[in-house]
């Protein structure tokens, strides 16, 4: 069973709102195995409706409308299902008389344009109203197939969610799963990866997607998410999530097999995985407490630190010693270039010695717009100390001044992490 989704209002288009329906619809037909290959934003016209709802029941089995269902002369959903449907509106008087005693109940007269919501599509269901105005609509329709006709459905809601959200759970999914004849389940696992490119975790990987493109599930994909890092997610489909779980581990751990170490988290549901919370782990794992001195990052890195629950276990503060005379006067770094490993390794110690930490973890750098101590943009040294050790890296960093900066976080924290396992 595929169900595509047609998300419509200009205001969409516009950015004035953002699409989440469309991604929790997206979200629920996947967690209960139904495919969902396409979802389409369309403008308030019914020519452009028409043609996007038309061109999606071509490959999909059903699709859900989302939005266009009030009372306004913008609102053309049920005006474009009735053309693709080759059928006409008319008024259905139940539905008229629940938007009547809704507007009563609450004491206010009704505009006469509220009945528009009681049009209905000949040869439509409807789906009732439990927390507004406008009905959601079942159609099925007709389109001409390769081999004769073929029967689709198409499921309208509104675009307001809370009513969108009882009218799937109610009524469109029950709906999908009976017409699928057989309940699949899919769910993902994600690995979150830091330390190679895009491009280079792929081409490490290509006799893996080589075999899972033959055997076709699960799929793999790459989503790169700035510095929370590249996640390659594995998306398994199968009868029960159990059977899901085999599948998922066994591919898994082939992708671990040929990335090594540069994955630093999974996720497969519940909370989000990240760098820090990781680095978090192991520090807590040792008994070691953590100080930082920031330069390029101007304290981004004690930020995203603080922002992990329980980070004060582990977390002695960071010292933002922007300045070079900061970096000398607070941190003991000696005269000259602030940009170098020297430096760093001098900002770690003094960020342990001042903050009374186990392990110093220091940055300095080059976010741009120009080079600095013959540095280029994009330069990052970073300094280490533990208790038993140190050691320096420097590394470039693509991007604009943010991006670097952002970079630098999970760089810097993923060579703590390496340091640690």
């Amino acid at each position: 069973m595929r169900c595509d989704v047609l998300a419509v209002g200009t205001e969409l288009l516009l950015g004035q709102i953002i699409d989440s329906n469309s991604a929790w619809m997206g979200e629920q037909l996947a967690a209960h195995g139904i495919d969902s290959l396409l979802q389409v934003k369309v403008g308030d016209n019914v020519g452009r409706i028409v043609a996007q709802l038309e061109r999606l029941l071509v490959d999909a089995d059903a699709v859900i409308i989302c939005g266009g269902l009030g009372p306004t002369h913008d609102d053309l959903t049920r005006d474009a299902i009735a053309a693709v449907m080759d059928t006409r509106l008319e008024p259905d008087e139940a539905v008229a008389e629940v938007i009547r005693e809704m507007f009563a109940s609450r004491g206010r007269r009704m505009p006469d344009n509220n009945l528009r919501q009681a049009m209905v599509p000949v040869g439509a269901r409807i789906i009732p109203q439990t927390r507004g105005t406008a009905p959601g609509l079942i159609c099925p329709v007709t389109i001409d197939g390769p081999e004769g006709p073929e029967e689709r459905i198409v499921f309208a809601v509104p675009g307001v969610p809370h009513e969108m959200r009882d009218m799937f759970e109610r009524a469109i999914l029950p709906e999908l799963q009976l017409r699928s004849g057989e309940p699949w389940v899919i769910a993902s696992r994600t690995l979150r990866t830091w330390g190679e490119s895009e491009s280079g975790l792929n081409e490490r990987l290509d006799a893996v997607i080589a075999e899972l493109d033959d055997v076709g599930n699960p799929t793999l994909a790459f989503l790169a998410s700035g510095w929370e890092g590249l996640k390659v997610r594995l998306t398994a489909k199968a009868t029960d999530l159990r059977a899901c779980d085999v599948l998922l581990d066994e591919w898994e751990q082939r992708v671990r097999n040929e990335v090594g170490d540069v994955v630093f988290g999974v996720e497969q549901g519940g909370d989000p995985v990240t760098m820090e919370s990781v680095v978090l782990d192991l520090l807590r794992s040792r008994g070691w407490s953590l100080g930082l001195a920031e330069s390029v990052t101007g304290g981004l890195v004690g930020a995203r630190i603080t922002g992990v629950p329980g980070a004060s276990e582990v977390f002695r503060g960071s010292i933002v010693s922007y300045a070079t005379e900061v970096k000398q006067s607070v941190l003991d770094v000696p005269p000259g270039p602030v940009v170098s490993e020297a430096a760093a390794l001098a900002m770690a110690h003094g960020a342990r010695r001042v903050l009374a930490a186990d392990v110093g973890l220091a940055l300095t750098g080059v976010a741009g717009p120009t080079e600095q101590d013959g540095q280029p943009v994009g330069t990052l040294c970073i300094g280490l100390v533990w208790p038993d050790g140190e050691l320096t890296q420097t590394v470039r960093l693509p991007g604009q001044r943010e991006q670097m900066r952002q970079f630098s976080v999970i760089t810097s924290l993923d060579l703590l992490r390496r340091t640690l396992a």
